[in-house]
Order: C-alpha cells, then structure tokens, then sequence
C-alpha cells in the first residue's frame, strides 16, 4: 500500500534536512506557500510541519515562520560537547583551568599516597561521606558565611548529582516548579526526566520577576523555586540581599522549598547572603569544586534542612553508593589547607580578563553578564537568528549556544551564550571577532 502524500513529503524534508541540503536556519516555505507547490491542501501542509517539529527537526515562531533546527543538540536537553569538533574552539562549554593545576595533582597524590590511611580509600564510605570530609566542607561553608554543622553536609559527585538526588528526595512526578525562563539546562534535563511541571519566571535586570512568583503562587500549588542567585546561568545576575528576602518570604507563604544552585557563586566577590544562611529551613544548598577547581575533580555538596537529609542520603545510596574516596579526600585536603581559596580567586581574575576581552572584541553587540563571570549573553540583533548564527561560527571552526537549551518557555530568545573560559586568551581574542562579524553581518538572512 503506497504510503499517503504528506508522509512522503515528510520523509523527503526530514531526508533533506538530515543530510544538511537544508542548514540549520533555513526559512522553509509558509504553510500556503508549501501547499501550492506540492499541491496539497492547506491542512496538509500544516500536518506535515507539525510531524517535522515533533520529530525535532523544525521549529515554529509566531509571526516569523517555521526553520530548520540545529540538529547539533537534542531539543532542549543542554550542551550536547561531543557536537564540538577536535579541532574547534569550544565557547559552548566552560572548564576553567590554570597553570599549575596538574602540578597541584601531583603532589597531592603523592600526600595521600603517604598518609596511612590508604586502605580505607578503598572501601565503601559512609553515604552522605565521611565525617571528617563533611566537617571539611562545612568549615569551607562557614568562611563563606554559611554557618552549619557537618550533619546537614552531604557529599555528592558534583554539583548536577547534587540537584539530582535533591530532586529525588524532595519532589514527586507532576510537581510545580518554579524556574527562571532562561535557566541551567541541566537543571531541565532533571526536569524532563522526573516529570516535573516547570512554570518559567520572567527575568529583571537583577533577578527572576518576583510578582511574577507571586502570582504563579496564587494560581498554582508551587512545591520548589529553583533558583541561581549569586551569579546565575546564564544572565549573570546577582540578586539583591532585599530580593532575597523577599523570595524567602513568598516561599514560606506558598510552602515552597528553594533550590539554591551556587556552582558559579565563587567568583563572585563579598556578595549578598546565600538563601541558605538566610532562611537554612526551607533551602537546599548545592555546590561543588567543578568549575573553581576542575572539572575532572567530580566532588560536590548538598546542605540541607534536618528533615531532609534521610530523604537525600537514600537518593545517594540509590545512585551511586558513595562519593569516591580518592577524589574526595584530594578535595578536602584543599579545602582545609587553602588551595581552594587560592584558585578561585586566581580563577576570578582570569574570568575578569576574558570579560575584558569579550567587552573589547564585541562592540557593537549587546552583552549581558557579570564582570567576573566565565560566559556572557548575547541577544542578537534584529533579524538575526542563533541557528543561523551557530551554524556560520561552526563552519569557520568555532562553538557556541543558542538560547534553546536554557529556555524554558515556548520561544526561546535569539541569543547566544559564549563560554569564555575554555580556551587561551590570545585565541579568545581572535575567535571573538570571528562571532562579531558574524554576529553583525548575518550572512543567511
């Protein structure tokens, strides 16, 4: 039986998309227009864009048409790295290192390797770590102002199992939560997997829309807030101590439990306090030592209310056991004797100087960010559009982030995220000015 028309007209686009005969960007026909040359009926044409958009192929925008997708990344599921060429410059994905890291490793190993205490290092641990790692990382807290007992610290395999097990500890399938409309896209990737309902919060200049929140409170049962306050992803803001306190407010009046995210909090000089010192009975608190360290040292840590820390020790015990004992006690050792301290304010230097680059090498573009932040956000001019975008920097060797993997709402923004701290500066400098040339002629329009 010979398959109908419109699937034979869907095969041969996705066909032609797939192969790359259609970029990504490509406006295709309107609905009318794809009707009279296929000579289908209108209704057809429309079935035939949907199928392609399920198949997360297209895209449709109100008012503007139906484009092809960038295929690079699965739709709405984050920063896919192996899309990054071997020989690319990667401005898709931040690993801030410094010379002298690998040094640092070295002699590390070496100091574990003669402390006596290597036969524990390879037995199970304690589920939420060892007591003297988590009295460890709670005196890494306290000199941040974050006063607490290492019973409420547990130690998790970074910061994104962190939200992982908080997210299986704290919140059941359907659940409301509340998020930025540009949010972590690994916080999405969570979201998706365990069914959450996420009901995006518009941005300000210094936070999420907070009588936004309040209304979404009134109208629905509100059971999280996940929230990036001290240097968000990827906008940069920095949230004022009095919106703090206002977002703690609407919390306990709606019964909310705020998930504070403060993997990039480091790089932030004397800020605001942390939701968790201001309000440490409705917050959970993660963090880890990816980016001020290094992303290899997978080490993170939760803390969190009395009440929930059962819940999120069975999480880990259902994941992955225990932390690694190797890279945990490396992380500790840090901690404690200051090593920690010292790369992030080195790495906060650095992100200093990138943000000086990109404010240099991007004039003419509208930039959004923080100036000790490793990345920065790019709105588009009009007409511009980031598949398109993306696709060019591609071609000429370079990788950056379209606004659709941080988005939470239905039209994602024509934007960019430039990671800004996996590559030298002398190469940053110059590949800068490959995006803004770009940026500004937008050759596929």
């Amino acid at each position: 039986m010979a398959a109908p028309r419109y699937k034979a007209l869907v095969d041969s686009l996705a066909s032609e998309i797939r192969q790359g005969r259609l970029l990504a960007g490509t406006r295709l026909p309107t609905h009318r227009a794809l009707a009279a040359r296929e000579g289908i009926a209108l209704v057809t044409a429309t079935r035939v864009y949907a199928e392609l958009e399920a198949m997360g192929l297209v895209s449709r925008e109100q008012g503007r048409g139906t484009f092809v997708r960038d295929l690079a990344l699965p739709p709405g599921h984050g920063i896919d790295q192996r899309a990054v060429a071997r020989d690319a410059v990667d401005l898709s994905f931040n690993y801030p290192s410094l010379p002298g890291q690998t040094d640092l490793l070295r002699q590390a190993l070496r100091e574990v390797a003669v402390s006596g205490d290597l036969d524990s290092l390879l037995r199970y641990q304690p589920h939420p770590g060892r007591p003297q790692d988590r009295a460890s990382i709670a005196r890494h807290l306290g000199r941040r102002g974050i006063t607490t007992g290492a019973d409420r610290v547990l130690v998790v395999n970074g910061a994104q199992q962190g939200l992982a097990v908080t997210v299986m500890g704290t919140l059941d399938a359907g659940d409301v939560v509340a998020v930025d409309a540009l949010t972590y896209p690994g916080f999405k990737v969570l979201a998706h997997a365990f069914h959450l309902d996420l009901e995006p919060l518009p941005g300000t200049a210094d936070g999420p829309d907070l009588d936004a929140l309040e209304r979404l409170c009134a109208t629905r049962p509100v059971r999280a807030v996940y929230v990036m306050p001290t240097l968000h992803n990827p906008l940069g803001w920095v949230m004022t101590e009095a919106d703090r306190l206002r977002l703690i407010g609407i919390a306990r009046r709606c019964g909310a439990l705020l998930v504070e995210d403060a993997s990039y909090a480091y790089l932030v000089e004397n800020p605001p306090p942390p939701l968790v010192a201001l309000a440490p009975d409705i917050t959970v608190h993660v963090s880890g030592l990816s980016k001020s360290v290094a992303t290899g040292l997978r080490v993170g840590f939760v803390l969190a209310p009395p009440a929930l820390v059962p819940r999120l020790e069975r999480a880990i015990r259902a994941t992955t056991w225990n932390t690694p004992a190797l890279t945990t006690a490396i992380a500790c050792r840090w901690l404690d004797d200051g090593t920690v301290d010292r790369l992030e304010a080195l790495k906060r230097q650095d992100a200093e100087a990138r943000q000086a680059v990109a404010a240099r090498e991007l004039t003419g573009l509208s930039l959004v960010g923080h100036p000790a932040s490793y990345f920065t956000w790019v709105p588009l001019p009009d007409g511009a559009r980031a598949d398109r975008l993306t696709a060019a920097l591609a071609r000429h060797g370079v990788s950056v982030t379209t606004a659709e993997p941080f988005s939470t709402s239905a039209h994602p923004p024509q934007a960019i995220r430039l990671a800004l701290g996996s590559t030298d500066v002398d190469r940053l400098g110059a590949t800068l000015r490959t995006v803004r040339r770009l940026a500004l002629e937008d050759p596929f329009t």
